[in-house]
């Protein structure tokens, strides 16, 4: 035990700095996918309500073929495979796109889950006394979804977080590869990877704790 933990000790002032950066890369490349795919799930759920019959197809074909493609299909598609018809993204912007385009489909699921959970009479309760349709849906249906799916939305999130690790394969400076490039530097890759995942964990426990909380009170 003494010998595992040891080299902690001895490189804790080299390794801890390198591995804070990462946890920053990783938790900033996370938010920012979450947010973006919170949006284009919104839209999507929209879609799906839509009474335009090709449009809410159309979205409900991508749902299923975003939820049934690899993530890593994705993110090689975005970050190697568009250069080829003259699109270039960097490394972190593909990241952030796939990430999000896949988790939308997931997102936009719960969106649509909550809005058909919000009883009709609501929405046409609020056009009656003088709503508009755009305050009805910001002002009535919206905070009602939001409730509802606060809690999935957190656990989705702890999801993406760790897929999040896939970017290091198309050269994202994050948690995993910034592990990889230590344990080749100090040949110790129990150590160093055991910290990853423990970078990890720090991220996402907050996170898990918060929907558990969250989820009684988004059920009444």
């Amino acid at each position: 035990m003494i010998r595992f933990i040891q080299p902690y000790i001895d490189h804790a002032g080299e390794w801890l700095p390198l591995l804070l950066e990462a946890m920053g890369k990783t938790a900033l490349l996370s938010v920012s996918a979450f947010a973006l795919s919170l949006v284009f799930g919104l839209l999507l759920a929209l879609c799906r309500n839509t009474r335009w019959r090709a449009l809410e197809r159309g979205v409900a074909f991508y749902v299923t073929a975003a939820r049934g493609v690899p993530l890593l299909a994705i993110l090689f598609l975005l970050y190697f495979g568009l250069p080829g018809i003259g699109v270039t993204f960097d490394a972190f912007t593909a990241a952030i796109l796939g990430l999000a385009l896949a988790f939308a489909a997931q997102v936009a699921e719960l969106f649509r889950a909550g809005l058909m959970a919000i009883p009709a009479g609501q929405r046409e309760a609020a056009l009656a006394v003088g709503f508009t349709p755009y305050q009805s849906f910001t002002l009535i249906v919206l905070p009602q979804v939001v409730r509802i799916s606060i809690a999935p939305l957190i656990v989705t999130f702890v999801s993406l977080l760790k897929d999040s690790s896939l970017a290091s394969l198309i050269t994202v400076d994050e948690l995993v590869l910034t592990g990889r490039a230590m344990a080749t530097e100090y040949f110790l890759p129990l150590q160093i990877y055991v910290a990853v995942g423990v970078c990890y964990f720090l991220i996402a426990w907050p996170f898990s704790l918060l929907s558990r909380r969250l989820a009684p009170t988004a059920a009444r």
